[in-house]
């Protein structure tokens, strides 16, 4: 059996922030979820950015073997600033959400044609049909044309490609269209989902969680891998001030990416408290 971290003190080992391949995660759903169980995970939640097609996938592997939360995470932009929305529960069959994730699609591959011409009046050529092969099957992002950009030779890797030409400051970076946080919210809401903000960070100012709970988002992201000690008491803080659940996860990509599978300590208290707050939106769980 793969070896896993230490037990929370009185409690089951979950993660509930992870991708898969549908998104920018290097397993398929099924190999995420085989690595779950291997690693003693009890409860898992695929979080893929602005996708859901893994869900299915994943539900059909876990079978009993652990418990599975479905769940999404959406990317918006608003004033300068890149905000992370997750929303747990939501309901597949959600009109709304359908529509709006294939325009998200839509939306991303016209960010990608834009950045690779960018690239190529930069005397850098790489070829969309590449970066689509190496997508896969997921919705197409950066992670994605970095690679093709390590593979073609112009970047040593990943995050050199980031630093010099995809990153927000990069010579070929071409800005998302801007879909409020708000209206992220508005969408999990609409699908009966629960809405975290996803790894806020250390140096996000307290002004705009506290702008986000006034328009309805429902908690945060307290334990996750850019969260030291002093960044997790003050969310935990902030989360009490503010009447915000508290989430975790380890925010995983593949192996040697980050940190692993299920080595964040995310305490058990947290899925309980996350399942009430399903509940008091209509849902099973």
């Amino acid at each position: 059996m793969m070896p896993g971290p230490p037990l929370v003190p009185g409690g089951l080992r979950i993660d509930l922030h992870a991708h898969t391949t549908f998104s920018d995660g290097d397993l398929t759903p099924e190999e995420l979820v085989q690595r779950a169980v291997a690693r003693r995970i009890a409860a898992l939640s695929i979080t893929d950015h602005d996708s859901i097609e893994a869900l299915p996938l994943a539900r059909a592997a876990a079978g009993s073997a652990l418990e599975l939360i479905p769940g999404i995470e959406i990317s918006t932009s608003e004033n300068g600033l890149d905000l992370h929305i997750l929303g747990y529960y939501i309901e597949a069959a959600s009109p709304g959400m359908a529509t709006r994730l294939a325009r998200f699609r839509e939306e991303r591959g016209e960010r990608m044609r834009r950045m690779v011409e960018r690239l190529g009046q930069l005397g850098i050529r790489v070829e969309l049909e590449d970066v689509l092969e190496i997508a896969g099957q997921g919705v197409i992002g950066r992670p994605h044309l970095a690679e093709a950009l390590v593979r073609a030779g112009h970047a040593e890797t990943a995050d050199d490609a980031f630093r010099r030409l995809l990153g927000t400051h990069g010579l070929a970076y071409v800005p998302r269209p801007a879909f409020p946080a708000a209206e992220a919210i508005a969408l999990i809401h609409e699908a009966g989902g629960v809405s975290v903000l996803a790894h806020p960070g250390p140096g996000l100012v307290d002004s705009v969680v506290e702008g986000l709970a006034a328009r309805g988002l429902d908690g945060i992201e307290v334990w996750h891998p850019q969260h030291g000690a002093l960044t997790v008491r003050r969310y935990q803080g902030l989360a009490a001030r503010l009447g915000l659940l508290e989430t975790g996860g380890s925010d995983f990509h593949g192996e040697h990416r980050s940190v692993d599978h299920g080595d964040v300590a995310v305490p058990e208290r947290v899925l309980a408290t996350l399942k009430r707050a399903a509940a008091a939106r209509g849902k099973t769980v």
